[in-house]
């Protein structure tokens, strides 16, 4: 795949730690927008965030267990009755999301006490993009990410802190910028994206979220894609990519990140392209290159989609 890449487009893939590299003027030149696969990634560390689908760290081996000697006449241990472990003042989720229009919807999600998460949450988070009049934002992209952040749970707004730094580099270097109609647009890009995470509240300590709480929102993100009616979808991370593909790749919740890369799926009949969390690709230098595959295979099928009907 080639891509024409621009100065601004060049300082973008910098910021990502992607640089280009071009090979020396010999016969048969190849021009330097068919080296777009052959990177190196930039060696610079970063502080990265915590990341949802982070490895859980090996159980330490439990010390062996001191077996009491009973006494002659030790009488038996009373039985005693399980305890509820349902959390005080949560209700079921508001009825009718299918049908909710967008101020509606905001609602719904800013007051949703669905799960425990409601409980440990500071700000739910619905999403950020162009402004519109009483009506879901007219929009081309769709990012997906997974679940909030303590930063992201106190600013109210997804991907905010260094993975949302990176994700702004990203889309900058596609000609895109995030932001509401009274964010100052640079020149040469457009504001026709909106980004959202499948969960709406943040997992305690970024833990990874639990099924439980994925399908309680799912009716959200899903009535939010029937509304914006986005040309392309980029999922981002494991659980997004999960929560999209559920429905259309057998299994997938047993299928690795990287093998659902490098295709198009479907969800609710629009395109969808998976890649990896920016927290994760703070920490994972070398896959900076292949988000970049990724984002180009994106942009390569979006302009030839129609919005789903």
């Amino acid at each position: 795949m080639s891509l024409d890449l621009d100065k601004r487009q060049r300082a973008m893939l910098r910021e990502m730690g992607v640089r280009l590299w071009q090979p020396p003027p010999a016969a048969g030149l190849v021009p330097v927008s068919d080296a777009i696969n052959t990177v190196a990634v930039d060696v610079r560390t970063e502080r990265a965030e915590a990341r949802f689908d982070a490895a859980t760290p090996a159980a330490r081996s439990a010390p062996p267990e001191r077996v009491p000697v009973p006494s002659v006449r030790q009488a038996p241990a009373p039985v005693r009755a399980p305890t509820s472990q349902s959390a005080p003042g949560l209700q079921s989720r508001p009825a009718g999301v299918e049908l909710m229009d967008w101020p509606a919807l905001q609602a719904a999600v800013a007051g949703c006490r669905a799960c425990a998460l409601c409980q440990s949450r500071k700000n739910t988070v619905f999403g950020v993009g162009p402004a519109a009049a009483g009506g879901a934002p007219q929009i081309d992209w769709l990012v997906v990410g997974e679940a909030p952040g303590e930063n992201e749970d106190i600013a109210g707004e997804p991907f905010v802190g260094q993975a949302g730094k990176l994700l702004d580099n990203m889309l900058l270097a596609m000609g895109l910028q995030r932001g509401s109609d009274d964010t100052p647009l640079r020149a040469g890009v457009s504001k026709n994206v909106f980004i959202t995470n499948v969960l709406k509240c943040r997992p305690p300590a970024n833990r990874n979220p639990e099924p439980a709480e994925v399908a309680q929102c799912e009716p959200y993100l899903k009535r939010q894609v029937e509304l914006l009616q986005p040309k392309m979808i980029l999922a981002l991370g494991r659980f997004a990519a999960q929560s999209l593909l559920q429905d259309s790749v057998p299994d997938v919740q047993k299928i690795p990140l990287g093998k659902l890369r490098g295709q198009v799926h479907r969800y609710l009949g629009v395109p969808v392209v998976v890649s990896y969390h920016p927290a994760y690709l703070l920490r994972s230098l070398g896959d900076k290159a292949k988000a970049w595959d990724d984002l180009c295979l994106a942009m390569s099928v979006a302009p030839t989609v129609a919005h789903s009907v």
